[in-house]
């Protein structure tokens, strides 16, 4: 009979199944969190699409793209960093410094930067077996994007003090003529 799998031990059963030493994040480079970070963080927006019903692959492709894209993970550590710990705060900006030798082909320099360190720190967070952490924290930032879309095209500022999308961003609601001050 096989092992019943579940969230805390799914690590342990890939090192006990691969015959694998206990790794933790202090053992690998911000660029290294970032890549498994990247790859923890598209298994949880899958699955979550997934979760939201049986539809056709492209359809699924193009909605997790919206949530996985450097321009969504930078928007995402606005409403993240300030819930941070220093020790997270510290994987995070780790990874925003980090010299990579490669560019993002559809963000900004900085949502990039502010992306590495997003997955540096998810990365972090996995490898550290904080899954329920990771997990709050991404659901914190995927329902702030998520709100972020579903408003997209309603941001009608009119006022000589223009509202930045960060600050409408992290106050959760556009600001309309009816709104502003």
């Amino acid at each position: 009979m096989e092992e019943s799998v579940n969230a805390q031990n799914l690590t342990e059963l890939i090192n006990k199944t691969f015959d694998l030493k206990a790794v933790t994040a202090k053992d690998f480079s911000p660029l290294v969190l970032a890549y498994i970070g990247d790859e923890i963080y598209d298994l949880v927006i899958r699955t979550l699409l997934l979760n939201r019903g049986n539809r056709a692959v492209d359809r699924i492709n193009k909605n997790a793209s919206k949530l996985v894209r450097a321009e969504a993970q930078s928007r995402m550590m606005l409403v993240i960093e300030p819930e941070l710990d220093t020790t997270e705060l510290g994987y995070y900006k780790r990874g925003r410094n980090a010299k990579s030798y490669t560019s993002a082909k559809n963000a900004s320099i900085a949502d990039y930067r502010r992306a590495t360190g997003f997955e540096a720190l998810m990365g972090a967070l996995y490898l550290n077996g904080n899954y329920e952490r990771m997990l709050n924290l991404m659901k914190l930032g995927v329902d702030a994007e998520e709100a972020y879309n579903a408003n997209k095209g309603k941001h009608i500022v009119s006022s000589n003090a223009p509202v930045s999308m960060e600050e409408e961003y992290i106050s959760g609601a556009p600001k309309t003529d009816e709104t502003q001050g």
